[in-house]
């Protein structure tokens, strides 16, 4: 690969930025800030950290398509402007080898919105949205948390071979974790998400996407917890 390719393949997407700008200057609704460029390249840098394999600029976007696609198609409402600006910032750290990267994420928003010139409630709804998809099990009522966790969990109800893609990318950032511990793992986040009443909240996303997704986590933890079975006794 040449340095013009290289250069190519990691410049950021004009389009997601050009999203961002939008995004961030409807939020302000026509107050004065910083420019959002810089703010959004320091986002996309981050997205597309090398250790990522699922959660790179391709998740971002599908979160953000999403969110369109249910506020388009659900009318679901909600303050559609925050919400995404969450979905920007809800990995944006993100070190697979540490547990509190959605905290640190939304203490990254917290100090970037204020800095962009957000209001103190809106920065704080951001970092709360943010801290809402470590359990994606947001209140009954709480509309702009039910649109972001609905679309970041969208992949759950994919089509089986773009299922197995994103499950392959998940192992793949945790390449470090021994195939056992892993699995044990994996089961038990599979469990958790199955244990909610509705894995979607918005009248759009329980309609298309449930029933899908549910098949989607049985097969995937049934594949799971039968590699984890010891093998049968010699006879």
């Amino acid at each position: 690969m040449t340095a013009e390719e290289e250069h190519a393949e990691h410049a950021p997407d004009p389009a997601l930025l050009q999203r961002w700008t939008s995004t961030l200057r409807a939020a302000r609704a026509g107050r004065e800030g910083p420019d959002p460029l810089p703010y959004g390249l320091n986002l996309l840098a981050r997205w597309a950290e090398p250790q990522r394999k699922y959660h790179t600029v391709d998740h971002l976007r599908a979160v953000l398509d999403r969110i369109d696609e249910l506020a388009d198609l659900g009318g679901e409402g909600g303050e559609l402007e925050l919400v995404r600006l969450a979905a920007w910032f809800h990995d944006a750290v993100y070190r697979p080898d540490r547990s509190e990267n959605e905290e640190r994420s939304a203490a990254l928003a917290e100090k970037a919105l204020t800095e962009a010139g957000l209001t103190s409630h809106e920065v704080t709804e951001v970092a709360r949205l943010v801290r809402l998809t470590v359990t994606h099990d947001p209140a009954e009522g709480d509309i702009n948390g039910e649109l972001l966790c609905d679309a970041d969990l969208a992949i759950l109800a994919s089509d089986p071979d773009t299922y197995t893609a994103y499950t392959k990318a998940v192992r793949e950032e945790y390449a470090f974790v021994p195939d056992t511990a892993f699995r044990e793992g994996r089961a038990a986040v599979l469990r958790q998400l199955m244990s909610l009443p509705r894995l979607f909240r918005t009248p759009y996303g329980a309609a298309a996407w449930e029933g899908r997704a549910r098949t989607n986590l049985r097969a995937e933890l049934t594949a799971l917890t039968a590699t984890n079975c010891p093998p049968p006794p010699p006879r």
